[in-house]
């Protein structure tokens, strides 16, 4: 397991370091750095204004080297003008002597990620903001999503055919098919709307960053389970039904063991096997997948932020949440291929 673990660990460093690469190169294209140019000095700016504003900047270096500054890996650039030496790793303009005290290396690996252009705050301060806050929904999504998820899916398997399997089968099948910038129009219309809803939800998203309760915070959270909750549902049923099949259920049933007794100690771990993969799949979906409903709620969390610094080109903080992007997907795979071998026995590693 644990060589399992190193090999998987070395495979995902270089995958993170592939599509970080990747990223950079799109968002240091010459025409988003022209549109940065121009949106911090001035959009009449002629070319060659451009180009020099990018040289003082640092982003006329080569790639490989201002990818190799942005990760920490190599010492970041200085540029000595008539007021005096400016740099990466250096905070506006100083002195010889002051320059020469400053950290050759401020890149991810250091902590420094960079200074928002929209937000004018450290990245790093902004991610861990924002991040918090789209934490706090994915826990209550995971809180709703996954125990009415498996509730759902255990009930439609443990009887296939039947009509509570034919109805929750289409509850699952709806809740899926239904997109969640459908099913929160829909919601804030019928429950939060002044104009023709019923009102019962008074409260706003953006006032849950602080101060979450029932009324600012349900609906939100209930768009993002439904979408999520159809899929876990349906996986889970289709292995329930799978598992109930099996020789051991049978002979378990011969034997004359009680149906509740056959679900819950034989069945249900068993079944479990294929769901936990795609429970642990939602982490990266909920993670990038609460854009649409960050952005329609305004709930100013790491969804929101991305929109943002999207639209805005803020090249630093577009980079910083693909990384954050990248690492969960990653580790999240990793648990999942780790509990996948630990829950099923019958695997195993070479």
């Amino acid at each position: 397991m644990g060589l399992f673990i190193l090999r998987r660990s070395g495979v995902m460093i270089l995958t993170a370091l592939c599509l970080t690469f990747i990223v950079f190169f799109l968002t240091n294209l010459f025409p988003n750095l022209e549109k940065l140019a121009k949106t911090q000095g001035n959009f009449r700016m002629s070319d060659e204004a451009v180009i020099s504003w990018l040289t003082k900047e640092g982003y006329m270096q080569p790639l490989p080297v201002k990818y190799g500054q942005w990760l920490g890996v190599l010492p970041g650039w200085t540029l000595e003008t008539e007021d005096g030496v400016t740099g990466r790793c250096i905070d506006g303009t100083a002195d010889a002597a002051t320059a020469a005290d400053a950290p050759r290396f401020c890149g991810i690996l250091q902590g420094d990620w960079g200074y928002s252009t929209v937000f004018k705050d450290d990245v790093s301060t902004i991610i861990a903001t924002r991040l918090g806050l789209t934490g706090k929904l994915m826990f209550w999504v995971l809180v709703l999503m996954i125990p009415s998820a498996l509730l759902v899916g255990v009930l439609a398997g443990m009887r296939e055919g039947s009509v509570t399997d034919r109805t929750l089968s289409t509850f699952s099948i709806i809740t899926t098919a239904t997109p969640e910038y459908v099913s929160g129009v829909i919601f804030i219309a019928v429950f939060a709307s002044s104009a023709v809803g019923l009102k019962w939800f008074k409260g706003t998203a953006t006032s849950a960053m602080e101060n979450a309760n029932f009324e600012n915070f349900f609906l939100p959270v209930l768009t993002i389970s439904l979408y999520g909750m159809g899929y876990i549902a349906r996986m889970t049923r289709a292995s329930m039904t799978e598992v109930m099949t099996a020789q051991y259920i049978r002979t378990a049933r011969l034997k004359g063991v009680s149906f509740p007794n056959i679900v819950l100690k034989h069945a249900l771990r068993n079944a479990l096997i294929a769901p936990f993969t795609v429970i642990m799949l939602q982490f990266p979906w909920l993670l990038n997948g609460v854009v649409i409903v960050e952005t329609l709620f305004n709930y100013k969390g790491f969804g929101w932020t991305l929109v943002q610094a999207a639209g805005n080109n803020d090249i630093e903080l577009l980079l910083a949440v693909s990384v954050v992007s990248v690492i969960v997907v990653l580790v999240t795979q990793l648990i999942s291929d780790i509990g996948y071998v630990y829950l099923n026995p019958r695997i195993r590693i070479s």
